[in-house]
């Protein structure tokens, strides 16, 4: 064993409060090994480990997943705890989704919204994936509930990335412009106001398991936002049973008029941070999330 991966699971080792007996590595994302690792004492673990600080992006991460827990709705694996180099959470064994565990995820999502937020924005130093959101407490004109969501969105959530897609050349300036116009409309295309609610803010079907017939909510971007948002990355690359959980949710929380034509609205923040991260493939999906917002 190298002086790395000494150092490497001294850390495990301290922040899951056991020896480690084996650890496999799964994977890598975002600057971080994922391993499955297994202790002296039988417990199995998930942790994620860097090469060295990663600036608050675990943490956010930990502190996100809690404030999920908090709500008491949706499952999310316990978080044993973290550093500015490794986060560890209790280890969730995966299983295929079912139409049951759809129907009540549905309905624990409505829940999780329901308990709300204190402002618009992450409660902390937030991220999605490794990119920061630029908007924790006590930042300038952060979050204030007193604005509308969608002010805060086109100010907080849209511009910012444009800028920062924009910079990196993989959106033209005809594809800035059209970002712009959805900007300035937004007030009219967000639909009712609602009050913060308390969402993933990442809630890809990538970042939903499913386990002991439940889905579990991973790697959350948690902030407080607007519900639309978490359905809205639901329907961004298929989650499975879509319509079921849709329904349940409904059941217990209603959806707004017209939230269906403003899924695009809510999809255009997760595709710009798409282009962010990996070029210039996802530029026309983000013309036509921005086409669509308008026409809507």
């Amino acid at each position: 064993m190298n002086r790395a991966e000494q150092a490497r699971t001294l850390r495990l080792e301290r922040i899951a409060g056991g020896t480690v007996r084996e650890t496999r590595l799964l994977g890598e994302q975002h600057r971080c090994r994922h391993y499955r690792v297994t202790l002296t004492d039988g417990r199995v673990v998930f942790a994620k480990a860097a090469a060295g600080d990663l600036g608050g992006i675990l943490e956010a991460e930990g502190r996100g997943l809690r404030w999920l827990a908090d709500a008491g709705a949706v499952a999310v694996p316990h978080v044993l705890g973290w550093d500015p180099a490794t986060l560890v959470l209790d280890w969730v064994d995966e299983q295929q989704p079912d139409q049951l565990a759809a129907d009540q995820f549905g309905r624990d999502l409505a829940l999780l919204h329901a308990a709300g937020a204190e402002r618009f924005g992450s409660p902390w130093k937030g991220f999605i994936a490794s990119l920061p959101l630029g908007d924790r407490t006590g930042d300038a004109g952060a979050g204030r509930v007193s604005g509308a969501w969608s002010e805060w969105y086109a100010s907080k959530r849209l511009l910012p990335y444009l800028r920062r897609a924009a910079d990196t050349g993989a959106l033209a300036p005809e594809d800035t412009r059209l970002v712009e116009a959805v900007t300035s409309r937004v007030g009219e295309l967000a639909g009712p106001a609602e009050p913060p609610s308390r969402i993933h803010g990442d809630c890809w079907s990538g970042n939903v398991m499913w386990s002991a017939g439940r889905a579990w909510l991973i790697d959350p971007a948690a902030q407080g936002g607007h519900r639309e948002t978490d359905l809205a990355m639901l329907a961004l690359f298929g989650a499975p049973y879509l319509d079921r959980i849709v329904a349940c949710y409904q059941e217990i929380a209603p959806l707004a008029d017209g939230w269906r034509a403003r899924v695009p609205l809510h999809q255009l923040h997760p595709l710009l941070v798409h282009v962010c991260l990996f070029g210039s493939s996802y530029r026309s999906a983000v013309q036509a999330a921005a086409r669509a917002a308008l026409a809507a």
